[in-house]
């Protein structure tokens, strides 16, 4: 009888034991399984959204110094560079606005412009296969304060909010064989050269007619694109533009190149690298005695460190 017990016993606790593994082994199970997604649950995205906010802050000041130098200099400097991207079937829509403004201020030659950059561009393409788009493209480019050119003893005003303004519309081809890369090419595109400050208009500044304020070009266009994250804390940006007038000395070219290089510090400080070259037969230089001479290629450095705000990339689905 004792026997008959113990055997019941050890065949119930067998039993529950054994349902225990298993319970163990389902949990453990459970827990290591990979979760994936069926295919048809995923939801097409549509838009992606973000972009970049720096703002840049650098002061010095000097007393009995003996290597010389201002007593005292401050400089500030702003960027902002957003986009949105549209992707549903073979419709593509990207729309990037990059603004910048700085300023420089020292004892000596009191405060001025460094930076100051508005550049808006939209561009819609529709798949037509091996990577090339049928494509519409739209660029708006000013700045928003005033320039000037400064001479030895006084200061010349050279340019204005919409002094100049440039307003690109094109249609052609975007070769896009990549994600960062883009080419963008047109053989019919209309620029309207804007310059709406009666001063510089009535001189002719960037090629407009002696006293008018818009002048119409039509000529090609090219545009290349290209984005590169170097390492994950380092990302550069740049883009070529090319304009050749028909109507108007259609042998010389336009050139607007930019580049941005991004690196990213600790969370919320970068260093920010800048430059810009343009080249514009219409657009004439200024000699140290403020008279005017020919076009010359024009270069923008701009570099700063300072804080740095990432919008997240929105990503936003029908």
């Amino acid at each position: 009888m004792k026997n008959y017990v113990l055997l019941v016993i050890l065949t119930v606790g067998s039993i529950s034991l054994s349902r225990a593994q298993n319970k163990i082994l389902g949990l453990r199970d459970e827990a290591n399984r990979s979760i994936t997604k069926d295919p048809a649950d995923t939801i097409p995205q549509t838009w992606k959204t973000g972009g970049i906010y720096n703002l840049n802050f650098n002061q010095a000041a000097l007393s009995n110094w003996a290597a010389g130098g201002d007593k005292s200099s401050l400089s500030l400097s702003t960027l902002l560079s957003l986009y949105a991207f549209y992707k549903e079937g073979k419709h593509n829509w990207d729309n990037t606005l990059d603004m910048a403004y700085g300023l420089v201020q020292s004892t000596s030659l009191g405060t001025r412009k460094a930076d100051d950059r508005i550049d808006l561009v939209s561009k819609y393409g529709y798949d037509i296969g091996k990577k090339w788009y049928l494509s519409g493209l739209v660029n708006f480019r000013s700045q928003f304060a005033k320039g000037f050119a400064y001479e030895d003893t006084a200061r010349r005003l050279t340019s204005n909010f919409l002094s100049p303004a440039y307003v690109l519309a094109s249609l052609g081809l975007d070769w896009k064989p990549k994600d960062n890369f883009s080419l963008f090419l047109s053989p019919a595109t209309a620029r309207w050269v804007i310059v709406s400050n009666d001063s510089l208009s009535s001189i002719g500044a960037f090629g407009v007619d002696t006293g008018k304020h818009v002048r119409f070009q039509l000529g090609a266009f090219a545009s290349i694109t290209y984005v590169s994250n170097i390492s994950k804390t380092a990302s550069y940006k740049t883009k070529l533009d090319l304009f050749t007038d028909y109507l108007h000395k259609a042998g010389n070219v336009a050139v607007y190149w930019n580049n941005i290089l991004a690196v990213k510090v600790t969370r919320l400080i970068s260093m920010n690298l800048t430059v810009n070259l343009i080249y514009d037969n219409d657009i004439k230089s200024v000699n140290k005695d403020g008279t005017q001479g020919g076009p010359k290629v024009q270069l923008q450095e701009v570099m700063g460190i300072g804080l740095a705000y990432a919008f997240n990339n929105r990503k936003i689905t029908k």
